[in-house]
């Protein structure tokens, strides 16, 4: 097998594995399980389990990181306002509608982040990028409402989470780039759950609140940390040093479609006709933004 081969095989498996946390996670909210213990746990042991990593990988940038203090600042508004706001946006989301659902909706991030790049390089929008704002905004116009204007088809709560978590995403997205580009994404995204963990941890103050345990939270916590986060992303990571960060990012909007059949499958959610054509729209509005840029990677490259 190729290294291409591999690759593309990384990231469409770290993609699905990403898809799977979202119905772990409600699996694990269905049992009782609070969403503010569930963010800890989550930042937590993904956390120590990426640092732990990226000192074996790449123990002096980690070590470089550790000391430079205006990186830790910028680590620590990035952990709050991009990584620990979009965990809970989330999962409140999946709370409050299904884990299909919110990782579409989620999924409109790459629009929100090409109008931020439109607008911080005062450039208007190609025929391409105007056709996928048109189709993400009609998706999720026809997702939360089942094209009648007058009611939603869901809860305010559960559009606002939705919404919300598209919006931190691209926070996630955008504010650690500089960051990146200098230590790696292993080492600032690992202190970052660690920074957040705490960060949370002293917001919602977990030890107030009761976590039942039994086989299927066992199941769905090893499915939204140990598959869908340290597994997911350690896999995306190989993947995209292999084929690339546009192709990568091409492969890796698998995820939404995996996350609606893993909600069919294993939760047994429901879905009508109108939630597939508004997911299928928001997924080709991803699609299509994300083959233009391939192809401005590739002209660039030649």
């Amino acid at each position: 097998m190729s290294e291409k081969m591999k690759g593309t095989l990384l990231t469409l498996i770290a993609g699905i594995a990403w898809g799977l946390s979202g119905v772990s996670g409600q699996l694990v909210m269905a049992q009782g399980v609070d969403v503010k213990m569930l963010t800890v746990l989550r930042l937590v042991i993904s956390g120590v389990v990426l640092v732990a990593l990226a000192a074996y990988q790449s123990p002096q940038q980690l070590k470089q990181l550790l000391t430079d203090k205006r990186a830790l600042v910028r680590l620590l508004l990035f952990s709050m306002f991009g990584l620990v706001l979009n965990q809970v946006a989330y999962l409140m989301a999946i709370y409050h509608t299904n884990a299909g659902t919110a990782t579409v909706l989620q999924y409109l991030c790459p629009i929100l982040v090409l109008a931020y790049v439109c607008l911080k390089q005062r450039q208007k929008p190609t025929v391409v990028e105007v056709i996928a704002i048109f189709l993400a905004v009609t998706g999720t116009f026809l997702i939360a409402t089942h094209g009648q204007i007058d009611q939603l088809a869901m809860t305010p709560k559960g559009l606002f989470w939705g919404l919300f978590s598209a919006v931190t995403y691209t926070l996630y997205i955008i504010l650690p780039t500089a960051i990146i580009k200098q230590y790696g994404s292993l080492v600032v995204i690992g202190v970052s759950m660690l920074l957040g963990s705490i960060e949370v941890g002293l917001i919602f103050q977990p030890w107030k609140y009761t976590m039942p345990f039994n086989g299927e939270i066992f199941w769905g916590l090893v499915g939204i940390v140990g598959v869908g986060t340290v597994f997911a992303y350690t896999a995306f990571l190989k993947g995209v040093s292999m084929v690339g960060q546009v192709n990568g990012s091409l492969l890796a909007s698998i995820e939404p479609i995996a996350s609606v059949f893993f909600a069919v499958l294993v939760v047994n959610e429901t879905f009508y006709p109108m939630d597939w054509v508004g997911m299928l729209l928001i997924v080709l509005s991803v699609l299509l933004v994300s083959v233009k840029d391939m192809i401005v990677a590739k002209k660039e490259e030649r």
